[in-house]
């Protein structure tokens, strides 16, 4: 099994993201940031941590799946996490089916991946007649077939994954549908300084509601009153309370822009808390 080429780099130079190498994050990381070292870590609160504790300088955060919807659940951690948000980046995603040399369609019994990844291409694994086993993530699975050498366990990954983990594609592209998309937030311990009249630009902010009748609706008001698109919209429990939920917003805009500081004055009026995770620049793909 080929072995990942040991780096080191400056924590300034270095990008972490949740997952092994060959992962679907670790690619974001090389495109947006080709010449930075890509810093592998287990959970996301670890990649979170290492650009809290300055072991790294960004972090690269899937959110968002064309296919799956949510795909981290991250948004717990994000407005207590010191961080704030800089940049979006959309990775096209393709899944490829890799197993030991020597391994093939007909040798393949079983296959192994992210629970989201097996759910995207669930019209090729029906096809092929094979058993799907959840791994932790993409990469992982690669990692996990590799060191085993079991001609009957194939993993679904990225073609970087089979690289590094010395695997043989048997097939590319084996997701069900073409459009299959992950948005990524980029992360840093300071925000990005940003001119308002160079957009356009997103805007993004958790909130909570005060507990009483039509309070989201009078809390959104704002941004529908003076304009403002909101392109997302969740809404999650915290605390384990069941009364009241927080919500996640990316809206277009500044927030010194009249239209959106108009209506986030609107929404503090009417929330416990509105914090501001980050404002950047609209990633090109939005106009896609």
């Amino acid at each position: 099994m080929a072995k990942p080429p040991a780096k080191k780099s400056k924590p300034e130079n270095t990008i972490a993201f949740q997952g092994f190498l060959g992962a679907n994050s670790h690619i974001a990381c090389n495109e947006c940031f080709p010449k930075m070292t890509p810093l592998p870590c287990a959970q996301f609160e670890d990649a979170f941590a290492a650009v809290q504790t300055g072991k790294a300088r960004l972090a690269m955060i899937p959110v968002d799946n064309s296919i799956a919807g949510r795909v981290a659940d991250i948004h717990h951690i994000l407005p207590h996490a010191g961080l704030h948000i800089i940049g979006e980046h959309f990775l096209r995603v393709n899944h490829n089916l890799m197993a030991v040399p020597g391994a093939s369609l007909k040798t393949l019994k079983r296959v192994e991946s992210h629970v989201h990844a097996l759910g995207q291409c669930r019209d090729y694994i029906r096809k092929n007649k094979l058993t799907p086993f959840i791994s932790a993530d993409t990469a992982g699975a690669a990692k996990d077939v590799a060191e085993r050498g079991d001609t009957s366990v194939a993993a679904i990954a990225p073609k970087l994954a089979a690289k590094i983990y010395g695997l043989k594609v048997l097939a590319s592209n084996i997701e069900d549908a073409d459009h299959n998309t992950t948005r990524f937030l980029i992360m840093s311990k300071t925000p990005v300084k940003t001119n308002p009249k160079k957009g356009p630009f997103v805007t993004s902010f958790v909130f909570r509601v005060r507990s009483v009748p039509a309070a989201l609706y009078k809390a959104l008001g704002g941004f529908a009153t003076n304009g403002v698109n909101m392109t997302k919209l969740e809404s999650y429990m915290v605390g384990g309370h069941f009364s009241a939920a927080q919500f996640y917003a990316d809206v277009e805009g500044h927030p010194n822009d009249h239209g959106l500081k108009l209506a986030l004055e609107d929404l503090r009026f009417y929330s416990k808390e509105v914090i501001i995770l980050g404002t950047y620049s609209a990633h090109p793909f939005r106009k896609a």
